[in-house]
């Protein structure tokens, strides 16, 4: 009986030894599905609450939750003083809101679609844009305007614009195009702590797009730094420059590549001005081939100046082929869904790009 007790009791010790001395596996944290839409929210919602100074305002952003609901919920948690709804006049509130940055405040402008922006471009142009710099740096402006910006669906001609070359022209602005939610929240957040103008361009069609976030960015201290570009893809055959909505065409397009051997690097360029040439410079000197992608039209465009930086610095030597560009058709934009799809670039004309580019 003795015996068998201490065989008991030894049995026990090596049991829970064997236990303490066990590695559990543990799982690494599980990427969370967010939409660009849901990741805006919660941008603006974070900075509100981080600082007393922001605020919102714009067309329906309050009791409406926001035209395309970006602003969901924050007036009932924020209430009137901080998200304001305004009259249909941008000139008029986008006026206000520079005034109230130059008093101090950080607001964020929303254009319910950066079309009716031209309503107020005196306000972002004359009065943000040039006045640190005519006030010899003693009077700084904050604000961020945001709002979709470029074709949607079936608008036609005065709602479907491309405004990343028009405002990427103007000094004193910092202008930021986000594909994905984490682009969409990380540069943001740093749009409205920048003591600099920032026109914010979303896209109306990538609202409603989840992304797979990861822990680091669902933080409340995340943020990305204005003006440097992601290499969304490796590749060592031809790089991809682009922006917004269109990194996914180029992405699509380098998928369907590669089953055939061609490998692209996609450049997201996230940060239209300040423009991140050191990173195109960079992937230019490696793939020797260069295609540039937007939806906006093609005289003076985004492409057309990385043609020229390109051209007039060092990754020019190492082109094997011509610069290609693929943009927007040079009209306004058609109302009819097939003349609409004929007038913006679709996966197939990235595809014919590379291959004209490659010359195969």
């Amino acid at each position: 009986m003795a015996s068998s007790l201490r065989c008991f009791l030894r049995t026990g010790k090596n049991a829970v030894s064997a236990l303490q001395r066990r590695e559990f596996h543990r799982t690494l944290p599980v990427a969370v599905q967010v939409t660009v839409r849901d990741a805006l929210n919660q941008a603006m919602d974070e900075e509100l609450e981080r600082d007393e100074r922001v605020f919102l305002l714009g067309e329906e952003v309050a009791q409406y939750d926001g035209a395309y609901k970006v602003s969901r919920g924050l007036w009932k948690k924020y209430g009137d003083k901080r998200i304001i709804d305004t009259p249909i006049t941008e000139m008029g509130f986008a006026g206000i809101a520079v005034g109230a940055a130059m008093a101090g405040l950080r607001p964020i402008c929303e254009f319910m679609t950066f079309n009716f922006s031209m309503q107020a471009i005196d306000q972002v142009i004359n009065s943000a844009a040039k006045t640190y710099y005519m006030s010899a740096g003693q009077q700084s402006v904050p604000i961020v305007f945001r709002g979709p910006n470029g074709a949607s669906a079936g608008v036609a001609a005065q709602h479907s614009q491309c405004f990343a070359a028009w405002y990427g022209h103007c000094p004193g602005l910092k202008v930021v195009s986000p594909w994905s939610a984490e682009d969409a929240k990380g540069l943001l957040k740093s749009a409205i702590r920048d003591d600099n103008p920032v026109v914010f361009l979303e896209n109306e069609l990538m609202y409603g797009v989840p992304f797979e976030m990861s822990e680091e960015s669902q933080s409340k201290d995340f943020t990305i730094p204005i003006g440097k570009a992601k290499v969304e893809r490796q590749g060592n055959h031809i790089t991809l420059v682009t922006h917004s909505r269109y990194v996914s065409h180029c992405l699509d397009a380098a998928a369907v590549l590669a089953k055939e051997g061609i490998e692209c690097e996609v450049i997201n360029l996230r940060t239209i001005r300040p423009l991140d040439v050191e990173s195109i410079e960079t992937s230019v000197m490696k793939t020797n081939h260069l295609v540039t992608v937007e939806g906006g039209w093609p005289q003076y465009g985004v492409g057309a100046e990385i043609c020229a930086r390109i051209m007039e610095g060092p990754a020019f030597n190492y082109l094997d082929a011509p610069v290609t560009r693929v943009t927007g058709v040079d009209i306004p934009m058609p109302y009819a869904k097939i003349l609409e799809d004929n007038s913006v670039p679709q996966i197939k004309d990235v595809i014919f790009s590379v291959k004209k580019t490659l010359n195969v």
